[in-house]
């Protein structure tokens, strides 16, 4: 990889040039973005080119909560998913929709994209989704959220 404008001899530059790339991103003008690559739960996590993004084709109002992997919030295997492919960042639980379904939550998490991978209790309303996270106490701190999601083309 070139890294020639990094290798100047002022370090104040190589600094400018990161902040300007990290306010870039805070700016929301280099959005994240994930995207499936060719290896299984590899992401690529930055996109220049929002033309690229996935078109939303539905947008709804839901309630929003999360879980985690511990064995009082899943059945006896709490690593996989309904779908059968272990939890990860990105694994959204819902009954409504088919698996593999892609969601954004743009109140939330502006362009980051969720699978539905899961599945919920079935007294969970349709409306309902739950963001898998790694710890019972990242859940339990996310509360509940009622805001919209978008539907994203196949």
């Amino acid at each position: 990889m070139n890294n020639t404008i990094l290798r100047t001899k002022s370090p104040l530059f190589s600094s400018v040039v990161i902040g300007i790339l990290v306010g870039l991103c805070l700016l929301g003008i280099v959005t994240p973005k994930v995207i499936k690559a060719d290896f299984e739960d590899t992401y690529c996590l930055f996109s220049l080119d929002k033309e690229d993004a996935p078109k939303a084709v539905k947008k709804m109002n839901v309630i929003i909560t999360a879980y985690s992997s511990s064995p009082d919030e899943t059945d006896d295997t709490p690593f996989i998913t309904a779908s059968g492919k272990k939890v990860r960042d990105g694994i959204i639980a819902n009954n409504l929709f088919p698996l593999g379904t892609k969601i954004r939550i743009p109140g939330l998490y502006g362009d980051k994209i969720f699978v539905v991978e899961d599945r919920m209790n079935k007294k969970k309303g349709n409306n309902h989704f739950d963001i898998w996270f790694p710890s019972k106490s990242l859940a339990k701190n996310f509360g509940v959220k009622t805001t919209y999601i978008e539907v994203l083309e196949d």
